[in-house]
Order: structure tokens, then sequence, then C-alpha cells
């Protein structure tokens, strides 16, 4: 058997792992976003597909969300495009999704969210093992942005199935 050999065994051990690590570490385009100071503690935010999204960090005068909320709401964001695809997916009958995201920030800075509640009200024919998956895949597999909160929050996650409307599902 020819890997009986220590060089060649070698050589093969050295080949499987560098197949193994260049698989896992595909690399990825650094991505960029551009933030234009527009006056007071208002921004224009250009994200790197080219949309423009103003924030506002004063929040007495409150013009646009500041930072934090929209890390709030890109969680909702984030948790419903799973929810929607995973249940389609599992050829459920999605009529309508809300999610609400609510948490608590640390008192001192930095002010990171330290405790976060996702609830998803669903409404439709949907079997409850369905969302019960669904929900576990998007908080442990596939929301980016859960991942990174989970450094800094504990969350709670709960759901709501609302009966199907009388004109039935989209």
């Amino acid at each position: 058997m020819l890997t009986s050999h220590p060089l060649l065994l070698l050589h093969y051990s050295c080949t499987c792992i560098k197949a193994l690590l260049s698989r896992n570490l595909r690399k990825v385009p650094m991505q960029k976003a551009s933030i234009q100071w527009i006056g007071q503690q208002k921004f224009l935010a250009t994200s790197p597909s080219g949309h423009a999204v103003p924030f506002d960090s004063d929040r007495d005068s409150n013009e646009a969300p500041g930072a934090m909320e929209m890390v709030l709401m890109a969680l909702g964001a984030c948790t419903a495009t799973d929810m929607v695809i995973i249940l389609e997916k599992k050829r459920q009958k999605l009529e309508s999704l809300e999610v609400l995201c609510s948490g608590e920030r640390a008192a001192e800075p930095p002010t990171v969210w330290t405790k976060l509640e996702v609830l998803f009200r669903l409404r439709g024919t949907i079997d409850e093992a369905a969302v019960k998956h669904a929900m576990s895949l998007t908080e442990e597999k596939y929301c980016s942005v859960a991942a990174m909160l989970k450094k800094t929050a504990a969350f709670t996650w709960r759901y709501e199935i609302l009966p199907a409307s009388a004109t039935g599902a989209k």
C-alpha cells in the first residue's frame, strides 16, 4: 500500500487538510458602508448595495432612527426573512408575519443590548412544529444579526400562531 510510507502519508494528510481548509475558508469580499455627516447629530448612511438610510443620534429631535434602533430592526428583519423562507420550504400557508423585537441596554457605555426578546406573530394555516423548527434554525444557525447580538445579550424567543383569515393564505 502506497500510503504506508511515512512521507507519502504525511503528503496525503497535508493535501487533505489543505482541501478542507480551502473549502471552509472561502474568501468573502469585504463590504463597505459609507456614513456622511449632514449636520447636528444626523447622518446619511449608504449601504454596500447602494441604499441610503438616514440616522439621527439625537433622541430629542428624533427625525430618524438611531444606530441601536437600526440594530433592533435588523434583528427583526433578519429573523423574519429566515422564518418566511423556512416556512415556505415546509409548505406552510403563511398569511402574515409580524416580528416584535424588544430589549434592554446596558446602563453604562457602551450601552449594548443586554436582554432581547423576539416575538413572532404568525397568521395562517401553520403547523406548530414547523414554527418551532423554523424559530430554532433562525436562532441557532441562520440569523447573522442574532449571532452577533448573542455575544452581549440574553435572548428570549416566542411565537404566537393566529388563526387563518377567512380569505385564506397568500
